[in-house]
């Protein structure tokens, strides 16, 4: 058995271990197709499987959307396969009959608003988030802009696997249409929110730093920002080459160099994002970080204080929003199973007015019902700037808690469902949820327990008032289950 204490980290160096042995990864799943670029088709993300999948979503949709014509718009972050899956992908949906409408450079919540505005019937994002840049990925949308369900996820998986697709003859192809609009739409989308208040930011004259990793947020943000007002902005890494300058992931141990800036340029704030800007970490002005937990945590804070209502976030999230939105008569949080498509589930089951992950994911319905960190830049800084505090002591006003995340690694031949349930009715005493794995609340801690789906390892995340209690929480029910096995 082993076990770490940041399992995003150790993947990391994990994933680019395997890059190094030239063993190449493609990860077949409901949320999309993902891998390392190259290798043998079926190993890796190669150009076979970059048709095959494709091939399968568009028979997807053409099952979905009988008798009618069919339209995809499709983006890319900037990472540097991103040209060659793109035309590969567009190419695939013509040679089906589908149009494609094409927007090149976009950032996941550019793609998922363009969806409903073109009104087409799905959306293909092609992006590996925060993976490397030897990573890609097709992320897969429906007819609303929003990743596609389970069973769906389930359907396509069949479709490929039995590459049971045809293509049109020459006369019933699709075309492609370019557009650059979408980005000006995406902003405009923002600036027209009730609760973004542009006279705030510009009287508060902020002087933001931005780290863009080198990919689209480059191109955006600093668009953003000037839109919101903020005209002093300290631009790092915003020239989209996919060149990843650290890694990719905005986590506090990759984000030295921002935080530097921060400090010894006087900003008073800096924004971090993930290569599709679907991820927000905040630094504050001291160069400290306000904590990927907590961008969600002051958002919401913000909405529920002007439109009070009901909050979602996953399992594996802080119960930092739970305290907040208990602060607020007649407003519930309820809990969702990992994943962004199981948040905006719960979120419309529940009429939820904000919601997201835990990684630093907003996911604001009044825009649209996905996670955006564009719409959590403006958000934040409007709260910011009518609240009249600094960074730090905003942050300062919501509980403390943090997070340890831990994996073990399991023998292939060990049965993990069967040893969760042993570890709920080890736990039975305490209260449980089991709707994603295990989660157990004690009173004022929990511990979650999910087992990967590509891996022999279960992800054990604990939550504590200091790092010492969670690490200890963690290693605690780590040793439990040890005994078990």
């Amino acid at each position: 058995m082993l076990h770490e204490s940041n399992y995003s980290k150790s993947n990391y160096y994990f994933f680019t271990f395997i890059i190094k042995l030239h063993v190449m990864t493609l990860i077949k799943s409901i949320s999309g197709i993902r891998g390392t670029i190259g290798g043998k088709p079926g190993e890796g993300l190669t150009p076979l499987d970059i048709i095959k999948f494709s091939s399968a979503y568009g028979k997807w949709l053409k099952m979905q959307h009988a008798e009618k014509s069919i339209k995809v718009v499709v983006g890319r972050d900037a990472r540097i396969s991103g040209e060659m899956v793109m035309n590969l992908v567009n190419q695939t949906l013509c040679s089906m009959g589908i149009d494609v409408v094409c927007l090149d450079f976009a950032t996941t919540p550019t793609v998922e608003i363009a969806v409903p505005e073109e009104k087409a019937q799905g959306g293909i994002i092609l992006t590996a988030s925060h993976n490397p840049r030897e990573w890609n990925a097709l992320k897969l949308l429906n007819e609303k802009g929003e990743f596609i369900s389970a069973a769906d996820g389930e359907l396509l998986l069949e479709i490929a696997e039995k590459e049971d697709f045809i293509y049109e003859n020459i006369d019933k192809t699709g075309i492609i249409k370019y557009s650059k609009e979408y980005d000006d739409i995406h902003i405009q989308k923002i600036i027209d929110l009730d609760l973004v208040d542009i006279d705030a930011i510009k009287k508060a004259n902020y002087t933001i730093a931005i780290d863009c990793v080198n990919s689209v947020g480059g191109i955006i943000i600093p668009k953003l920002l000037k839109s919101l007002g903020v005209k002093n902005i300290i631009e790092l890494y915003c020239d989209p080459t996919g060149e990843f300058p650290h890694n990719p992931e905005p986590l506090p141990e990759h984000l030295s160099k921002i935080s530097s800036v921060v400090k010894e340029q006087n900003a008073d704030l800096g924004f971090v994002v993930d290569p599709d800007v679907d991820r927000l970490a905040i630094i504050n002005e001291d160069g400290s970080m306000f904590g990927e937990e907590y961008t969600l945590v002051a958002v919401s804070d913000y909405i529920l204080k002007h439109t009070p209502g009901n909050t979602v976030s996953n399992l594996s999230s802080s119960r930092a929003l739970r305290d907040v939105t208990n602060n607020y008569e007649g407003c519930e949080y309820n809990a969702a199973a990992v994943g962004e498509v199981n948040v905006v589930s719960k979120m419309r089951e529940t009429n939820a007015i904000i919601g997201g992950e835990g990684n630093g994911g907003v996911i604001y319905p009044a825009l649209h019902s996905g996670r955006d960190a564009l719409v959590g830049i403006a958000l934040f800084l409007s709260q910011l700037a009518k609240s009249g505090q600094k960074c730090s002591a905003l942050r300062a006003t919501y509980p403390e808690y943090v997070i340890s995340k831990n994996k073990m690694q399991l023998t292939p031949d060990i049965d993990v469902d069967k040893l969760l349930v042993t570890v709920k009715e080890h736990f039975k005493n305490e209260k449980i949820n089991d709707i994603d794995g295990v989660k157990i609340d004690f009173e004022n801690e929990w511990v979650h327990l999910r087992k990967s789906n590509t891996e022999p390892i279960i992800r054990i995340y604990a939550e504590s008032n200091s790092k010492d209690a969670a690490d200890e929480l963690a290693n605690k029910v780590i040793g439990e289950i040890e005994k078990l096995l």
